[in-house]
Order: C-alpha cells, then structure tokens, then sequence
C-alpha cells in the first residue's frame, strides 16, 4: 500500500504494489525516491505530519489487504479525496469497489498499470480475476479512469480490452510507457502531478 497527503485540491489516497511478486510489496517510503509515486506524495504533508496505510511486507492476501485499506479509508472525508493505484493496488481497488459500500467515496480514482484480469502469477493469484463490475465501480467514486502502457508485460491484451471495454471506462494510453514504473523510464511522471492538483477527470 502507500501514503496518503494533502495535495492543494484534497487529499490523495496512493495505494501501490507490485505485480510480479510479493518481495516488491513494500510501504511507499523503502521504495526509490525517484519513483512518480514517491514524488506525488513528497512534499505535502497530512496535517498531523504522518503516513498512513499498511505496509504488506507480509505476502499478498486479499481479504487482509482489503481490510487494510478501508481502513485507511474510514476516516477520509466522503467526495473530499482521490484516489491513484498502481499495479496490483488497481486491482485492489476494484475489488473493494465490489464489496460493502460502507467507506467514504473518494471524489476520484486513477487505475493505473492493472495487470491483465487473466494474471496467473502464483504469489497474487487470489487477486484474479477482478470483478469487472460496472455499477460497483460507477458507486465507489465519482469517476474513474484508467492508464497504462501500450506495451505493458502485465497486461498484454491492453487496458482497453481488458478493462476500459468491460467497465465502460475512458482509458489514457501511453505510448512506450510499459509498466509505468522505475524500471519503465517513469522515475519523474509530471502526469500524476498535475492529475492530483486538478479537479477534473481526464488524465493527460
């Protein structure tokens, strides 16, 4: 999972872990500086000053992650913060969209890099496939859009097959972007900047 801090339009929920494997699930502050995540969420502070989220050092379990996030969710401000998850963190959030709708709503929600719904990975096989469920995700947030590499390894059949066509989501290619990480080139994504600072959907 990651941090959540105040960004000059809300709040900003980050939920990132890995896809390939559980070693790489790690708390957003033992991850590369440089990473866009790291960035998005460097240099704002919560008003007591602390992160919150979970760590999941341990391997990835769905019910237990679930629980961890809606609890960082319990006490945010419903419609008054957004949400951007990356990899595996994408998949995670579609699956809390489908369960009990007891959390805050977040006014917004960025899905990037979701590995394919066909993902058969051993360590997050519990997580797949995601329910692609329309209405459910329509009811978790104000809106939501998608955004992923054309070439991305996790995802082969491309976002919008795999997840724009199916939950009748707008979807941001980006060309080149592979897995939209570190390894990828994305150390600096000014994109995620400028999505959390604007209060609209789009994502360019």
């Amino acid at each position: 999972m990651g941090l959540m801090r105040r960004f000059a339009a809300g709040l900003t929920m980050v939920v990132t872990v890995s896809a390939s494997a559980s070693a790489s699930a790690q708390p957003l502050s033992t991850r590369s500086r440089d990473e866009w995540i790291a960035l998005a969420t460097s240099g704002f502070a919560l008003p007591d000053g602390a992160p919150r989220g979970e760590s999941y050092r341990r391997p990835p379990d769905l019910d237990d992650w679930l629980a961890g996030l809606r609890a960082c969710l319990a006490d945010l401000p419903a419609d008054g913060y957004d949400v951007v998850a990356h990899s595996l963190g994408a998949v995670l959030w579609l699956h809390h969209a489908a369960g009990p709708g007891d959390s805050p709503r977040p006014a917004r929600v960025a899905l990037v890099a979701p590995p394919s719904p066909g993902t058969t990975i051993p360590e997050i096989a519990g997580f797949f496939p995601p329910p692609l469920d329309v209405d459910a995700v329509r009811r978790a947030a104000d809106g939501t859009v998608l955004v992923a590499g054309d070439d991305d390894p996790y995802l082969p059949e491309g976002i919008a097959a795999a997840y724009g066509l199916p939950l009748k989501i707008a979807t941001t290619v980006v060309p080149g972007g592979a897995h939209l990480n570190v390894a990828a080139g994305y150390g600096e994504w000014k994109s995620v900047l400028d999505w959390c600072n604007r209060d609209n959907l789009a994502f360019y």
